[in-house]
């Protein structure tokens, strides 16, 4: 009994040293606006949503406004799949045609945002569903002919968002947009990106299937821990970066200029990747920062 007694003497005083070193990033965010990209494998597996949701939830316990918005891109191909429609995509954007316009609209909005929403509302942390059209939160205007409904963000209107957060909601937005002419599909990681613009986030953060940025493609050992606002730039106009990377480090480029304090990737499939990420001195991913 006396070793199990030290044993767990230990394993306490291992989680009372995480939360001394969590301590400061604590501090640091409570109160402050977090956007949280979510997307991919962590999407897919049960277990590592039902991980992801606990952070979140834990996040808005700890005083911090959440804003949650989602993709969608296996299911979304997984239907195309079933209905026999191609899958295109140009400079990392979905070539959208109505028909896959049709279907993208049926998983971001009628599937994945639901189920979404219903898991947070089981896991205790209270949160309202909306796509980019409700509300016009998400205006857009066509990006390019040749790739259909892509849209481009002109505008966010954060109106339905902070009402939905001073309630005390957590906003579910499926990366959906609107215009003059009906709905465009919006590349989630630009649709993050400008909403954490409009709503002066502190932080921005994406959960992806890959550990960060690298060096060399490929190369697990290149992992770049730390970038700031200036090489993020450089990086961006180097012509290095792979076809899907390019809107990702766009638009974080794009929310660190509009005064992001700091964009994160991380890879979601890893368990609790996001208060890893934010509340430890390592981290285990890419972090974007001012300077």
């Amino acid at each position: 009994m006396r070793r199990e007694d030290a044993q767990r003497r230990v394993q306490a005083q291992k989680k009372a040293e995480v939360l001394l070193e969590a301590l400061p990033w604590f501090h640091e965010k409570s109160g402050t606006t977090m956007v949280v990209k979510y997307g991919g494998a962590a999407m897919e597996n049960p277990e590592l949503c039902h991980m992801v949701l606990d952070d979140i939830e834990l996040l808005k316990l700890m005083g911090i406004r959440v804003v949650l918005v989602h993709g969608g891109g296996k299911a979304i191909n997984a239907l195309l799949s079933k209905l026999e429609l191609p899958v295109r995509f140009e400079n990392g954007l979905r070539v959208t045609d109505d028909d896959t316009m049709e279907a993208v609209a049926e998983v971001l909005i009628g599937k994945v945002n639901q189920q979404l929403v219903w898991q947070l509302n089981e896991y205790g942390a209270n949160a309202v569903g909306i796509s980019g059209a409700d509300g016009k939160t998400l205006k857009c205007r066509q990006t390019d002919p040749k790739l259909g409904h892509v849209g481009e963000v002109v505008e966010v209107n954060t109106e339905l968002i902070e009402s939905v957060l001073e309630h005390g909601y957590i906003p579910v937005i499926a990366s959906v947009g609107c215009g003059p002419d009906g709905l465009y599909n919006v590349n989630a990681d630009i649709a993050a990106s400008k909403v954490a613009q409009a709503l002066g986030a502190h932080t921005l953060a994406y959960l992806t299937d890959v550990d960060g940025l690298y060096g060399e493609m490929g190369n697990e050992e290149s992992l770049i821990s730390s970038l700031t606002r200036e090489e993020c730039h450089i990086i961006l106009e180097s012509g290095e970066l792979s076809s899907g990377m390019i809107p990702k480090i766009a638009s974080i480029a794009e929310a660190l200029d509009a005064g992001v304090h700091d964009v994160r990737i991380m890879n979601g499939t890893f368990p609790h990747a996001l208060l890893l990420e934010l509340f430890t001195d390592a981290g285990i991913g890419t972090i974007f920062s001012q300077d």
